[in-house]
This record gives structure tokens, sequence and C-alpha cells, in this order.
């Protein structure tokens, strides 16, 4: 009897085990649930796309855990005139090494189209390495920091090349560029949202902390880059773009060698001159309106390095009115954050609809917004003019994709992606070195951001706006 009771006995408690198990672990399976049906859905799951989206989102969160203890040790932790040394010190020690790494990154990957999985595992993994490394010297700022955060700087910066180029190889059935990109954007931008608070609490437990957590999340992206399927390696078909502008840039595009044109190829009118080699069709250029819209998306993001650093050191010293610095910085980011997604969303729902018109406006709109700023400066219109930059910025890119899935072949398309990413990357370095080298003045810093938008629309408006009267020779992709 006492047998049989000692048997029966542990029953109950087991199966009570098991409840509150499932109990405790309900709330993150049925997320993780929920977040996996998000990411596969419309066919996402089984083109790998759900993949590379969830990836981005772990990419995301590692880096804003990395900015959380870097901006901590370089801006927070010191006074503001200290804080602005430490800041141009940062950028001379990694931005300018990087403006000059930069322009190799798109080439560099672009000849290794067979080891993608590869090159963002090896991305990840290094971030990782590079976060144990920074974890020792944040405490105390030394100058070993720089070389590491210039180490993860250009690792980031990588990855970013090599998941543009990989994602049209993983788009679903009937699934435009334009929402693929949108997705995989507002992946990260939730990701950044949900890791920003983790990496303040971890801050508050001690300076390396933010770091341990972005290793733990940058090692688990290592295995993660491995699970994309291995279509993303395959290179078949593909040939390297060379973004360069037309020598008639209105004119009808020349028939491919090979369909009907004795004069494919010729590079040199009848003067008895030898043809130029014939090439591929598209390695000639990309296109007008891509380079047009290039040059907008070099703005906006000239104008967002220059935001983020302008605006951290001058609301520091000059807080809005009746704000804290902290409060001031936190409205400013949250409204850039806010239109950021907005923007992408937005950019989802248009379906590229008239790319050129949309990067014409977007720019307009920044612009306007930039010289009220200048004009009327107030607490309303450094918010606004954070959100609209956020947003113009996320729904001319997203528009500049369409355009490059719209007039570029599919065999120099992520050769084309990959050069254009590093283009946008050192507009924002470019920016921000302008932004921390301009005095603390606001009426100045808002006409700067004005005047970087006004040649951003001086060099590329025009052009988009004759490109959409003329239209396109090439199928839009719905």
């Amino acid at each position: 009897m006492t047998a049989a009771r000692s048997h029966d006995g542990p029953g109950p408690l087991r199966r009570a085990g098991r409840a509150t198990g499932r109990a405790l672990r309900a709330p993150f399976t049925g997320t993780a649930r929920g977040i996996r049906r998000a990411t596969h859905a419309h066919g996402a799951g089984e083109s790998g796309l759900g993949k590379l989206i969830e990836l981005h989102a772990v990419n995301g969160a590692g880096d804003v855990m990395i900015t959380v203890a870097l901006a901590s040790t370089v801006f927070f932790s010191v006074p503001t005139d200290e804080a602005r040394g430490r800041v141009a010190l940062y950028l001379a020690i990694t931005m300018a090494p990087f403006t000059l790494l930069a322009p190799v990154i798109g080439p560099l990957l672009d000849r290794l189209p067979h080891g993608r999985r590869a090159a963002m595992a090896g991305a990840m993994l290094a971030r990782a390495l590079l976060a144990i490394t920074m974890s020792g010297a944040v405490a105390t700022g030394g100058l070993e920091l720089y070389p590491a955060a210039l180490g993860v700087l250009v690792c980031s910066k990588a990855y970013g090349v090599v998941r543009s180029a990989v994602v049209p190889r993983l788009l679903p059935p009937k699934f435009s560029l334009v929402k693929a990109n949108s997705r995989v954007t507002l992946a990260g931008l939730l990701a950044t949202g949900v890791a920003a608070p983790i990496g303040a609490g971890l801050q508050t437990i001690g300076s390396p902390w933010p770091l341990y957590g972005a290793c733990a999340i940058f090692v688990a992206g290592t295995f993660l880059a491995f699970t994309l399927p291995h279509k993303v390696d395959s290179a078949k078909g593909e040939r390297r773009a060379r973004l360069i502008v037309p020598h008639h840039e209105d004119a009808a595009p020349r028939p491919a060698p090979g369909k009907g044109s004795t004069r494919a190829g010729l590079r040199r009118g009848g003067n008895g001159q030898k043809p130029a080699k014939e090439r591929p069709p598209g390695l000639r250029s990309v296109g007008g309106s891509v380079l047009h819209g290039l040059q907008a998306n070099a703005a906006h993001r000239a104008l967002s390095g220059f935001l983020i650093f302008f605006l951290a050191f001058l609301l520091r010293e000059h807080p809005l009115a009746g704000q804290s610095a902290a409060v001031s910085l936190g409205i400013v980011g949250v409204a850039a954050g806010v239109g950021n997604a907005c923007g992408t969303a937005v950019g989802s729902w248009l379906r590229a609809r008239g790319p050129e018109v949309i990067i014409a406006t977007v720019l307009g709109l920044a612009l306007s917004v930039a010289v009220l700023a200048a004009v009327f400066f107030s607490t309303v219109l450094v918010a606004a003019l954070g959100a609209v930059a956020g947003f113009t910025q996320a729904l001319s890119k997203l528009s500049l994709d369409a355009m490059i899935q719209r007039d570029v072949p599919e065999e120099v398309r992520t050769s084309a992606f990959a050069r254009s990413e590093t283009l946008l990357q050192m507009a924002w370095v470019v920016g921000g070195g302008i932004g921390i080298a301009l005095p603390l003045n606001a009426v100045l810093g808002m006409s700067v951001a004005a005047g970087i938008l006004a040649l951003g629309a001086a060099t590329s408006v025009r052009g988009l706006l004759g490109a959409a009267r003329r239209g396109t020779p090439h199928p839009r992709v719905a």
C-alpha cells in the first residue's frame, strides 16, 4: 500500500510541473510562433525570404546593443566639450578609414557570389569577437576601442551590402522587390526598438554588458546565416554592373547584341575607327533613372548622418524648450524612428508606382521642412524634421530598389545593389563628418541640412521627372 502511494504520488507533481513549465513557456513560444507566421507569410517561408527577415532582425538587435555601449562611453559619460572631442576622434579613427574601405566592399563581395551565406555569417562572427574585444575598453575609453569600432562598422556595412544583393534571389512568386525590402527593413526596425531598451537596461548593470549581449546575438546570427537556402550562393547568370552615366541618357536604349541590331556595341560614329568591344546587355549603364535615384538617396543618407551627429550635440548643449537634454534627444530619436517605419509601410503599400515621381516628391518635402526649420527653429519643427527625414529616407530607398528591379537586368541586379549600397553608406559618412565639424548653431545647422537636400535636388530632380515623363522601355514588375 505504501509502495502504491509512493508510485502514485509523484504523478500529480510531475503533471503540475509540466503544466507550470508549459505556462511559463507559453508567452515565449506563442510569440515565436507569431513572429514565424509573420515572417513566413505569403510564400516568404518557402522562398527563404522569411529566414533573411529573421537574420536581419538579429543583425539590427546586435547593432543597437553595440550602439548603446558606444554612445554611453563616447557621448553620455563625459561633459559636452570632452564628448565632442571624443566623437571627433571616433569619426577620425573609424569613419575616415571606412571612406577608403567602403569603395572596396562592394566589388570585393561581388567577386564572392558563391560565398554569400559565409560572408554574412563571417560578418556576424567578426562582430561577436569584436564586441568581446570592446568590452574591456568601454570602461576606460582607451584608444583600442576605436579600431574595434571600425571593424564593427565595416562588418556591419559588408553585411548590408550582401543582404541587399541576396534579396532578389529570395523573392516569392508575385512578390515585388520593394515589398520584400520593406518587410526586411521593418523587421530590423522592430528588433532595434525591442533591443534598445534591453541594451539600456544592461548598461545599468555595467558598461560591458550590452557588448556581452551583442556577442550572444551575433553568435546566434552566425548560425542563422547558414540556414538560408543554398540558392543564395548561386551566381548562375550573374554579371557585374558598372554604375556609369550613359553618353546619351535621353536616347532610347540600343538593342542587345544578337537581337537584330547591326550597330550593337558601337561606341563611335562612322569615322572609320574600330568599334569598341561588345559587352553583355546591361553592362554599359544601369540607366539614368537609377543614377538620379542614387543621387537623391545619397542626399537623404547624408542628411541622416548629419542630423544624427549635429542634433546629438546641439540638443545636449541647447535642449528643446522646457525639456532636458535626454528628453530632447528622445523626442527627435522617436520621431525619426516612427517616420522611418511609416515610410517603409507606405513604400510597401504604394507598390513602387511611379518611383521617380515618389523620389522627387519626398526630396522636395524634406527640403521644405528643412527650410522651415532653419527659418523658424522650434521644438515642433526639429521633431518634424526628424520624422520627415526618417520617412523620406525610407520611402526614397524603397523607390530606388523598385527602379533597380525594373531597369537593371537580372543578371547584373545583385551587383548593382552591392555598389549602390556602398555609395549610400559613404554619403552617410560624409554627412556625419559635416555634422561633427559644424559649430553648434541651430539656424546654421538647419541651413546646412537644407543645403544638403538642395544639392541633391539640383542634381537629381530634373532627371527623375524627365525619366518619368518619357516612361521606361522596361516592363514594370508588380
